[in-house]
């Protein structure tokens, strides 16, 4: 997780002998499988106790080593570090002397926590290194969580850059690029935009949206797919919080009439975030969108994706061939890149060499090389996949199959010993077939090379707090096709909402898979052209369970409700 701690523990481990060589291949190999810091699995593994590692990293880094139990924390001193900074940087104040504040921190190891504590507190801060959990209980026992904590750092910034010349000069559509580069770093609208951040990561947002509108500046974020909105700003603060996101990710803030593209990596709560930043310049200014990608709650396990026994079964069997192809289709946010990467991780072995085409790189991955396409830069899919061939892989992902071009060299590696996986946007498994035909590949190929098609959709889970049982009606169960036979005295559930789903009755989401299996009889249909609801029946004569099929095993299973599965399936 965090590059710094992984460096600073391996080198600590090394000079000190904390451990053998193969105890710390092994921490490591565990580091990227599931992307937890270093010290956190040495303390699971039982391989050193958290004092003694703690004490060996203060003494490495030259700070101080506290045990927060003998510390009496005055409140004079707590009131000098705000709630929403303590909560945002997993920090807690512990003394002052004149200018300069004693901070225990979660994240020791990161060499800009002091630089923006500094600029945040207008103090001089020293990092202190105290136990994890001391440290969450005194963030927990006296910074609760405040309702109005973002309306409390909003107040705070509009009375402080009320009297700013700046902004009234901004405002009104003037100042220089170097007055927006100075408004975007003063530090009330660091904490806000920090905070907007931080609660939108707690929350387990997908995506923030900022969005300027006539009267009004939104913003919402995305969770488990539904939108969800903030308190909003004052419409006069969308340039400053836009102005100081592209800062943040080093765009062109003068920029205001082309969309660009950017990435910041950011230090929330102790973990590190990667942000990918989209804006798009609309009749009242920039609306910009930052995808969260945070590797700490991406399970790139294939057992961990939720897909039914056989299917399972069958895409481990599909991903071991030595060549073909292997498509993932679904719509835009249906979670066909986490099932690419769970498949490549399963086979990223030693004696195989892999390489990806991405629009963009969403996760690094250990032992795979992975390359950004970039249409503006002429790095197309095609252009990608034609190197690949010269660069000796034994498994190919294509981010995506656009054009013709792509699928004829995706097909052309197929041919020449390489196993290729890639995605499609269409609504159904076979659907994937008539689409390959209709771009203009020809069905002969098509049936030498295609392996599955696997079709996904993402439904939102019922939170498992505040889960009640109830009987559906003849009407909810003819809507999916079931009898009260079918039911077998099962009953369905629905979330009432509680305070761990934020009231939504919903918390995480779950996969619907349908797998079509390319075997002869589909291959004879393929040959024929026939259409998409020809191979369909098929499938279905020779086993294929559909969307809706899998979605009616989650309702029966007390996952998700009849609700998501209607409106996905």
């Amino acid at each position: 997780m965090f590059e710094s701690e992984t460096a600073i523990l391996s080198e600590l481990i090394r000079e000190r002998n904390l451990i053998n060589t193969r105890q710390l291949a092994e921490v490591q190999e565990e580091h990227e499988r599931t992307g937890k810091p270093l010290s956190q699995i040495l303390a699971d593994f039982g391989l050193v106790g958290e004092e003694q590692l703690l004490r060996a990293v203060a003494e490495y880094l030259s700070l101080e080593y506290l045990n927060l139990d003998d510390v009496e924390l005055q409140p004079q001193v707590l009131r000098s570090l705000p709630g929403s900074v303590a909560r945002m940087y997993g920090a807690v104040p512990i003394s002052i002397t004149g200018n300069i504040i004693t901070v225990a921190v979660l994240d020791p190891y990161n060499p800009q926590l002091v630089e923006e504590l500094s600029f945040v507190l207008g103090k001089d801060v020293q990092l202190a290194v105290a136990p994890r959990k001391q440290i969450e209980a005194a963030i927990t026992q006296h910074y609760s969580e405040e309702s109005g904590s973002l309306k409390d750092v909003l107040e705070e910034m509009e009375s402080q850059l009320a009297t700013s010349e700046i902004v009234e000069t901004v405002a009104k559509g003037g100042g220089s690029t170097a007055a927006l580069e100075e408004l975007a770093s003063q530090a009330p609208l660091v904490r806000f935009v920090n905070l907007i951040l931080f609660q939108a990561i707690q929350d387990r947002a997908s995506d923030i949206h900022f969005e300027p509108f006539e009267d009004e500046f939104k913003i919402r974020y995305r969770v488990d797919g539904a939108l969800y909105e903030m308190a909003p700003p004052p419409k006069h603060l969308a340039l400053p919080v836009i102005s100081r996101i592209k800062v943040m990710s080093n765009l062109n803030i003068a920029e205001r009439r082309l969309p660009q593209d950017g990435r910041v990596r950011i230090n929330l709560g102790g973990r590190e975030v990667d942000l990918r930043v989209s804006t798009l310049p609309t009749q009242h200014g920039e609306s910009v969108v930052l995808r969260v990608l945070d590797r700490t709650i991406v399970n790139l396990e294939l057992e961990s994706l939720g897909m039914p026994k056989d299917v399972y079964e069958k895409m481990l069997e599909v991903i071991r061939i030595p060549n073909g192809i292997v498509i993932v289709t679904g719509p835009t946010g249906s979670g066909k890149t986490t099932t690419l990467y769970s498949c490549l991780k399963r086979v990223n072995t030693v004696d195989l060499k892999l390489l990806t085409a991405e629009d963009p790189v969403e996760y690094d991955i250990e032992g795979i090389m992975q390359v950004p396409v970039s249409e503006a830069f002429g790095m197309t899919f095609g252009r990608a996949l034609r190197s690949f061939l010269r660069q000796d892989p034994d498994i190919i992902m294509v981010g995506e199959m656009r054009d013709l071009e792509t699928a004829q060299i995706s097909i052309q590696a197929s041919l020449t010993g390489h196993l290729v996986f890639t995605t499609l946007h269409t609504n159904d498994a076979p659907g994937a077939v008539t689409r390959m035909i209709d771009m203009g590949v020809e069905p002969f190929l098509m049936t030498s090379t295609l392996e599955a098609v696997l079709a996904q959709r993402l439904v939102r889970k019922i939170c498992r707090k505040c889960r009640v049982a109830y009987e559906p009606t003849d009407a909810v169960l003819a809507s999916l096709g079931l009898t009260k036979a079918d039911m077998q005295g099962r009953p369905f559930y629905y979330g009432r909402g509680c305070l761990d789903c934020n009231e939504t009755g919903y918390r995480g989401r779950k996969g619907l898979f349908e797998l079509l299996s390319v075997s002869d009889p589909i291959r004879d249909l393929v040959n024929i052209r026939a259409p998409s609801g020809v191979i369909h029946a098929k499938a279905l004569e020779l086993g294929m369970r559909t969307l809706r099929d899998d979605g009616i095993r989650s309702i029966l299973d007390g996952d998700t409700t009849v609700e998501e599965v209607l409106k996905y399936t």
